[in-house]
């Protein structure tokens, strides 16, 4: 095992008394809820107006236009994929793998620097969960009223306060579902036809789906996707090592732990700067205590960090009590940025973003695809030639109408059966049946390698190999 690798801490307590263990709030038990309590701070305000970025981009993208249609529609039923003026078809789908791998690659550059700073700041369950808890605050109360109502009988008061907080959460989580598949299914024809019920089964069930999951993740499950569902949170350490970022408590500092008035001394009083207030663990997503030490479940949100901050303030201590740090600064060493495995990751997702924009700019506007007719390799016609059929399949992957010229080459005086000009339009596969006729005089091979060519009117040439075959 590297040396560098941090040493998880384990807090399981020794000796299990089912009671007091439900009683305190096990947050490994899905059972037990645990209230989380507002947290206002420097790292709350740049996590809520990122949040807040990245959920108008999410609901605004489906409907910015861009000539006939949205601007990005993944089109699964017509197989397209049109980002903006591009428009991507199966067999381009390797740039789909290169982007998943762009971003594997990227986050393990960010979790290796920074820790799990996509957890608390932009990944989708923890946007939606603080929203949640938003709403949750708003019609419910603050953690503790919330959870002295709910060991309370339930009255009409409470049950109408709840009522309401589950309305706002199921509406949240049918817009975020009517988002999610605006992107697979035009916009406009999605929206109107749900609400005036003329929408497709599978609209409904992916929409409800999307719905339910959202509802139940971000209301009901919250830190038990974190804790218990996500694989990024029991292979980070993989990445981690001492110069990673962490949210970090500073025991040197903090130890003893133990409540003061503010005007005591607390080395007359033998302990350290740490009043053991417990908000860094009231205000926790994840219910941890971050001074026992670093642990998988903690998302990096920075909640700790502000509850911590805004006490040291009220004691006149210093503040970073609880900060964002490395190991190697806890234990009072100096911090490499700049390390083998960090620059590795940036590297190669460096050379991988630049193969991808390469493969991008290179995307042909239009494909061809030659079908020969394998029923019948090859019949003489009411003129004596040899004829051979193909279909000819012309994908127009721009977002304006093209109009195509095709022609063969390989062989010397044939005769093209079929139109060698058509017009498609943005997105369509045109299907077009043709074929070709040769004297058999001229044909000195049974098997002739031929090239089909389509060009548009801005220059673009494919050329297809095929085959004629004569008659044995």
């Amino acid at each position: 095992m590297s040396k560098d690798r941090i040493d998880v801490k384990d807090v399981t307590p020794k000796q299990f008394n089912p009671k007091a263990h439900k009683s305190q709030g096990d947050r490994f038990n899905p059972s037990n809820r645990i209230y989380v309590r507002a947290s206002k701070g420097v790292f709350q305000k740049l996590r809520r107006y990122g949040a807040w970025f990245l959920l108008l981009l999410f609901a605004v993208i489906p409907w910015i236009p861009y000539g006939e249609r949205q601007a990005i529609l993944l089109d699964i039923g017509q197989q397209q994929f049109n980002f903006f003026g591009t428009t991507l078809y199966p067999q381009d789908l390797t740039l789909l793998a290169l982007l998943f791998m762009i971003a594997a690659f990227g986050l393990f550059f960010i979790t290796t620097f920074l820790g799990r700073v996509w957890c608390g700041y932009l990944c989708p369950q923890t946007v939606w969960t603080f929203m949640y808890i938003w709403f949750e605050e708003k019609l419910e109360g603050a953690a503790n009223k919330r959870k002295k109502q709910d060991s309370q009988p339930l009255t009409a008061s409470i049950m109408a306060r709840k009522t309401a907080k589950h309305a706002a959460w199921f509406g949240i989580a049918l817009l975020t579902g009517l988002t999610f598949v605006a992107y697979f299914v035009p916009s406009n024809e999605l929206w109107y036809d749900f609400f005036t019920l003329h929408a497709s089964f599978w609209s409904y069930f992916w929409v409800l789906f999307f719905a339910v999951c959202t509802y139940a993740n971000a209301g009901w499950m919250r830190s038990i996707v974190c804790i218990h569902m996500c694989p990024y949170a029991r292979f980070q350490s993989a990445m981690f090592d001492k110069d990673t970022f962490i949210v970090g408590y500073d025991k040197k500092r903090g130890e003893n732990r133990g409540p003061r008035t503010r005007k005591a001394d607390p080395n007359d009083l033998g302990l350290g700067d740490c009043i053991d207030c417990n908000l860094c663990v009231q205000v926790c997503p994840t219910g941890i205590d971050i001074r026992d030490g670093l642990q998988y479940e903690c998302i990096n949100c920075g909640a700790c960090i502000d509850a911590c901050d805004a006490t040291m303030q009220r004691m006149n201590y210093a503040k970073g009590l609880i900060s964002y740090t490395t190991e190697h600064k806890l234990e009072g060493t100096h911090t490499k940025i700049m390390r083998p495995k960090l620059m590795g990751y940036g590297v190669v997702m460096i050379l991988m973003l630049g193969f991808f924009f390469i493969q991008v700019a290179s995307v042909d506007p239009a494909g061809l695809t030659v079908i020969r007719d394998r029923a019948q390799l090859s019949r003489t016609n009411s003129t004596g030639q040899i004829e051979n059929t193909y279909t000819l399949k012309v994908i127009n992957k721009t977002q304006q109408f093209q109009r195509y010229d095709l022609n063969v080459s390989g062989l010397s005086d044939v005769t093209w059966y079929g139109r060698q000009s058509i017009d498609v339009a943005p997105g369509e596969v045109f299907n077009l049946p043709i074929s070709l006729g040769m004297n058999p005089q001229q044909l000195t091979s049974p098997v002739t390698t031929i090239l089909f060519k389509l060009d548009d009117q801005q220059g673009f040439t494919i050329e297809i190999e095929s085959r004629f075959i004569k008659q044995l």
